[in-house]
């Protein structure tokens, strides 16, 4: 169900000298990587030159350099039904909101509250956030905010204001951020800011007006894709009282994205003169928030309720709530029962039966969960949680197609670990050794683990090699070549 597969296993990397080092040098900006196709997806940067002004390029690089590091670093949330609907919330602000990438989400497993946007198009949510913001619209006034930073390229103006300019700085000052979007807490925002404290004013007021800019960009994109813009306001206010709450120790998302007074009043003000849209009772949302509370809580499931239920969410979402813990509570029977119940009444909703096809897997229903996933892709070829389902489904009962399947899944989603991580298991299971080997490579170095990527390239080299597969030992030199320029990059980065 939600649990994370074997292959997957969780780290909580300590940060190096070298990252507390670089992160002196920083200062803080939550800011927004394409999945443009297999080349463009693993060019990294020289980080060695200098310009003096930042390039989209630049930002596109960098951020794939960041994310790397920022999955080395923090706990991923591996939850295809939610990383999904935060992809379609992203795609529903997008076109109104004026930022052109194609966006890479990334989900931490953290009750901290936090989103973030880096430069490029990675957008990172906290699985906090779900906890934090009762109602859909407040959820995405967060990413609309972000979206808003994106857009208006908040972080090459900002570099643009620096003398002087150089890359590594603007590596630096993302590596500020890992500790930050990964729960560092004040003694991350402390590292970041260091001594520079002339500078670190002059940063701050003109973050100050970026901040502005990006909910003036987030209330448009929200009224223009359907959301009510009243939410953003709303959301400040909750934050606010958080903030209040916790003291000296805010929320992480207000340390980047501190909330005022005179904020929340220009966000009112212009909320007011923005079309808002009649309510309309859909269940979506308060069932993605029921993942991250049971997430979240796993070892008192009953807690995810009593916080589910205190802000009147829709009775289809308690019921669908319930079902997820009668399937933690292996009342697998019960479970399916409810799901199947839900998807008679909703039946437009594909993470419903998905949902069911991810515990008929759990509770080692291999045909069934497969059947369950099928039916799914048959109506909604492309939902990845279903493609996922299938490709576990068919690891343990047919590797050969699982194999296949989940090649073409590499090709559709290059930037997730995850699918190589199955793809290398399908491909040992298959015979295909240096395939599986190649796969392992390439998850290694997307969660940035750049050393052993190269050492495991180097032994899926020899395994072809040994096949007397020289098309593959010729692929695998390449990628060789190209990891030898990553690592290069991080060791800058």
């Amino acid at each position: 169900m939600m649990q994370r597969s074997p292959s997957f296993p969780r780290r909580a990397v300590r940060l190096s000298r070298r990252w507390l080092t670089n992160a002196a040098l920083a200062v803080t900006l939550g800011t927004g990587v394409p999945t443009a196709g297999a080349q463009s997806t693993y060019q990294l940067p020289d980080l060695g030159s200098t310009s003096a002004s930042v390039t989209t390029g630049d930002e596109y690089r960098l951020g794939r350099a960041w994310l790397r590091q920022f999955r080395a670093q923090t706990d991923q949330w591996q939850d295809p039904i939610a990383e999904t609907y935060v992809r379609s919330m992203l795609a529903r602000l997008q076109p109104y909101s004026g930022a052109n990438e194609r966006l890479v989400v990334t989900l931490v497993e953290s009750r901290l509250l936090n989103a973030f946007a880096v430069p490029g198009g990675v957008v990172g949510v906290n699985a906090g956030l779900f906890a934090s913001a009762p109602q859909e619209g407040e959820f995405a006034s967060v990413l609309a905010h972000e979206l808003g930073h994106l857009a208006q390229r908040h972080y090459a103006r900002r570099m643009e204001r620096v003398e002087q300019t150089q890359l590594p700085t603007m590596a630096a000052m993302l590596a500020g951020m890992v500790i930050a979007a990964g729960g560092g807490g004040s003694a991350g925002i402390a590292a970041m800011m260091g001594s520079q404290a002339a500078f670190v004013q002059d940063q701050l007021a003109y973050s100050r007006r970026f901040e502005q800019e990006a909910d003036r960009v987030g209330l448009e994109a929200m009224a223009k894709a359907g959301y009510d813009p009243q939410a953003m306001p709303e959301m400040f206010r909750s934050l606010q009282k958080l903030a209040a709450l916790q003291g000296g120790n805010p929320p992480e998302f207000l340390l980047t994205h501190p909330v005022t007074e005179s904020r929340i009043s220009d966000t009112q003000a212009r909320a007011n003169q923005l079309p808002s849209p009649a309510g309309v009772i859909d269940p979506t949302y308060a069932m993605i928030r029921a993942r991250a509370l049971l997430m979240l809580n796993q070892d008192t499931p009953a807690q995810a309720m009593t916080v589910l239920t205190q802000e009147d969410p829709p009775a289809a979402a308690v019921r669908y709530l319930q079902a997820l813990t009668d399937a933690e509570k292996t009342r697998y029977d019960t479970a399916l029962s409810t799901l199947d119940a839900l998807a008679q009444d909703y039946p437009d909703l594909s993470l419903i039966p998905t949902t069911a096809a991810e515990i008929a897997y759990a509770a080692n229903r291999r045909e069934v969960a497969l059947e369950r996933a099928r039916r799914v892709l048959r109506l909604s070829p492309n939902y990845y949680p279903a493609q996922w389902v299938q490709a576990e489904a068919l690891l343990q009962m047919a590797p050969e197609r699982a194999f296949g399947v989940l090649r073409d899944m590499s090709e559709s989603y290059p930037e997730d670990p995850n699918v190589f991580g199955l793809l290398a298991e399908a491909a040992g299971r298959s015979g295909r050794d240096a395939w599986g080997q190649l796969a392992r490579a390439e998850q290694l170095q997307l969660e940035g683990s750049i050393d052993t990527a190269i050492r495991q390239l180097d032994s899926a080299g020899d395994a072809a090699k040994r096949d007397g597969d020289y098309a593959m030992a010729g692929r695998i030199e390449r990628r060789r070549q190209d990891f030898l320029g990553y690592r290069e990059t991080m060791r800058n980065f």
